[in-house]
């Protein structure tokens, strides 16, 4: 699960999509495109959402996509068309490419459409992209 600083909208997409899998046989992890918050726990307003849904991020921390991140997961789901961009110019290979995916396709298939990025935006804004996520997520979790 990848977004911008990986504080807000791809650690819900990764504590979400891990409420809903066997932790012991798919691994889930989420990271940023940008490296201002690597280290950092996710911002309150996701923990706080999170937790509404009993799902617990606090033991998240930032951590920047890296070129690595091609070799140890099998798909790579980003959070809008920028940071879409910003992996697929890390992808050195087509077999890297065809596994970076806009989460929101789950349930737009091919319509581009974008989880909001919800940091300048107040509580209801985390909402909405929990409901987002959320959905998407069970998607995935089906064919998984």
């Amino acid at each position: 699960m990848v977004c911008l600083g990986n504080i807000c909208r791809s650690p819900l997409a990764e504590g979400i999509l891990k409420s809903k899998i066997d932790p012991s046989k798919i691994v889930v992890d989420s990271a940023g495109t940008g490296d201002w918050h690597v280290g950092d726990e996710p911002d309150k307003r996701s923990i706080a959402v999170g937790k509404k849904y009993n799902i617990d991020i606090t033991q998240q921390r930032g951590r920047q996509f890296s070129k690595k991140d091609f070799d140890d997961f099998d798909w790579i789901y980003v959070m809008d068309n920028s940071n879409k961009e910003n992996v697929l110019a890390l992808a050195e290979k087509d077999s890297q490419r065809i596994k970076v995916k806009l989460i929101l396709d789950e349930i737009f298939p091919g319509e581009n459409v974008d989880v909001p990025d919800p940091y300048f935006g107040g509580d209801k804004g985390f909402e909405n992209v929990f409901k987002m996520l959320d959905e998407a997520c069970d998607e995935i979790a089906k064919r998984l």
